[in-house]
């Protein structure tokens, strides 16, 4: 039986105050049984946070993502990007970047070893 999947997220101090940085954490596995219902949790964030909004997605925990929950990270990505804002991800499992970098999106989305990493990429990037 497939591990749910959960999404959570947490505010992330900011350097600058028109910036906005929330880690979202994803676990478990993204698949046709949830990934509708975890991307609108995505989406509302980024409705809710329409400018400068960079996020960093935490791959750590996650086990499995099905070829719609990448459509989902592209178009997650052209969201926020043409509002200012950044997505990267980091703690990727090796499974998980196999897929990113086979379907391009490394080229599109930084990947980072270490939250701090990313944090540390977002808050010094212009």
């Amino acid at each position: 039986m497939a591990t749910p999947a959960t999404i959570t997220i947490e505010d992330v101090e900011s350097s600058s105050p028109d910036m906005t940085v929330k880690i979202v954490k994803f676990s478990g596995q993204l698949d046709e049984s949830n990934v509708d219902e975890k991307a609108n949790m995505v989406y509302e964030l980024i409705e809710k946070n329409p400018k400068n909004l960079n996020l960093i997605f935490d791959f750590a925990e996650l086990e499995y993502m099905n070829s719609k929950s990448i459509g989902y990270l592209t178009d997650w990505y052209g969201k926020v990007y043409e509002n200012g804002g950044k997505i990267v991800v980091a703690q990727t499992r090796p499974n998980i970047l196999d897929i990113l970098q086979v379907v391009g999106l490394t080229q599109l989305i930084k990947t980072f070893p270490t939250i701090d990493e990313a944090k540390f990429a977002i808050s010094h990037s212009a």
